[in-house]
């Protein structure tokens, strides 16, 4: 397959199909005759070729089927993960992608154990809770003690008084549902910086209020369900290293009720998990090599491979996963179908990074930047916001690569995809690690995310739940968006210096 395309992909680079060019400043090309640098009618044929195959996919739904039901929940450095990486590897290679290899990630990671959470007085209950990602445990047989409750982080982080010191803080800080994410985003510091603030006010323990929304509960209708939403937090080196972990909204919502009746509460931890254990992950890359004089310039559409321990990941990363090998595996075949004398090769290499470790460390982008932070990215992107349909997408490109990206957003247009103002994207973790470390240009491709975390970091997260409908739309735009930039004209970076 790779003697095949790259036969095709030669000769088309020698016809120099794609109109005429010159090289610019930095190996970048721009019009012969001085005027804005345009995508070639051929290239601009061939992504409307891309966008209709795409609307007709299968296989992304495919690929995320698989990989939960063969693989299922994958975290870091798990036996689980493992084959995952070897499931990847060999779906990119049945894609007929034509260099395909793996990246060693060596890292310590963290083990969830047996926990337990109830509330013993007032009343007793059993809490829906889980752990969050590098929380140490609680001492062998456990603590229990008074809570000392607050509306929200910043609440607690106000406080100077000495109400947490001998507590279990819990903190009920609310998630509101939003399209683009932006709820989340308000939420998530209380998971990731809670036991820090606790353990400087001499705090035993921390309980959150899950960062998640709730689905309705489909035995009992017109109540929420009970599921708690784990993640990673972190510790700093001057505060104690206390247990973290989140409860279900509704639970919480019962703690928040007892507390405004002034009932005093009271609750009994038990966890046991392992810290820093010694692993080892891999990324899994893969490439349809660029032609030419752009060669060496690279075209990076990622996703993140591992997932929490809870559910299958379907829809964090999976979906992700079967989107971006999806694309990359139509514009191979497109090309091979193509008639030999109209097939045009990708100036830029277009590669795909499915990434290790992204939910508890990023190790698998830090990876990637070690290995190939010195080679030119023209652009870094990623999919990772489940399976919901895409509404619109931004870029973060130098000046004078605008008129190229007004192009593909009239070619993204009818897909349902107008270009967001404001020339300032955020392309997803790993790929935002790569930009603001390397100055690397970035597309976002903007999902609905309404219903996202009502299953996100749950046991919830499963191929059952995942409604696959919009990954075609997704392929067909990414397939878009890849091959233009892998075609285009002119540099798209890198950023300006900060």
């Amino acid at each position: 397959m790779q003697r095949r395309l790259g036969l095709r992909w030669a000769a088309a680079a020698a016809l120099g199909i794609g109109g005429a060019l010159r090289a610019g400043p930095g190996g970048a090309q721009t019009a012969a005759d001085g005027a804005a640098p345009r995508l070639a009618d051929a290239d601009l044929a061939f992504a409307r070729q891309l966008r209709t195959a795409g609307l007709a996919d299968t296989r992304a739904l495919a690929l995320v089927q698989r990989l939960t039901q063969q693989v299922g929940a994958r975290p870091a450095g798990s036996p689980a993960d493992a084959r995952a990486v070897a499931w990847a590897l060999a779906e990119a290679r049945a894609l007929g992608l034509p260099r395909v290899w793996q990246q060693p990630v060596p890292l310590r990671v963290w083990r969830r154990g047996p926990a337990q959470a109830t509330l013993v007085t007032p009343e007793r209950r059993t809490l829906v809770m889980a752990a969050l990602g590098n929380s140490v445990g609680t001492p062998p047989g456990g603590l229990e003690a008074e809570l000392a409750w607050y509306p929200d982080f910043q609440a607690l982080k106000d406080d100077r008084s000495e109400r947490a010191r001998g507590r279990i803080v819990f903190i009920d800080q609310r998630m509101d549902r939003s399209r683009d994410g932006s709820g989340y985003g308000r939420a998530v510091p209380a998971r990731f910086g809670s036991a820090a603030e606790a353990a400087r006010r001499g705090a035993l323990a921390v309980v959150i209020r899950s960062v998640g929304t709730s689905g309705a509960n489909p035995v009992l209708p017109g109540e929420p369900e009970r599921v708690a939403h784990t993640g990673a937090m972190r510790y700093d080196d001057d505060a104690a290293q206390i247990p973290a972990l989140a409860v279900s909204v509704a639970d919480a919502e019962h703690l928040a009720a007892l507390h405004a009746a002034g009932q005093p509460l009271r609750l009994a931890l038990q966890v046991a998990n392992q810290v820093g254990v010694e692993a080892l992950s891999h990324n899994v890359l893969a490439e349809l090599p660029g032609q030419g004089a752009l060669a060496s310039e690279v075209v990076l559409l990622g996703a993140h491979l591992d997932s929490w321990d809870v559910g299958e990941g379907a829809l964090d990363d999976g979906a992700g996963v079967g989107i971006v090998l999806a694309a990359l595996g139509l514009i191979a075949e497109r090309l091979r179908a193509a008639p030999a004398e109209l097939a045009q090769a990708p100036r830029r290499s277009l590669r795909v990074a499915l990434y290790a470790n992204e939910e508890n460390g990023f190790d698998g982008a830090l990876a990637y930047s070690r290995a190939h932070g010195a080679e030119t990215h023209q652009w870094v992107s990623e999919s990772d916001f489940g399976a919901g349909p895409a509404y619109a997408w931004r870029h973060r490109v130098r000046p004078e690569a605008l008129p190229v990206m007004a192009q593909i957003a009239a070619e993204l247009a009818p897909l349902g995809l107008p270009l967001a103002d404001g020339n300032d994207a955020t392309p997803g973790p790993d790929a935002a690690v790569l930009m603001r470390r390397h100055r690397w240009p970035a597309v976002q491709l903007h999902q609905d995310g309404s219903r996202y975390f009502d299953v996100h970091h749950t046991p919830h997260d499963t191929f059952a739940r995942l409604d696959g409908s919009a990954l075609p739309q997704n392929v067909a735009a990414w397939a878009v968006m890849a091959w233009l930039a892998a075609r285009a004209p002119v540099a798209f970076g890198p950023l300006p210096a900060r």
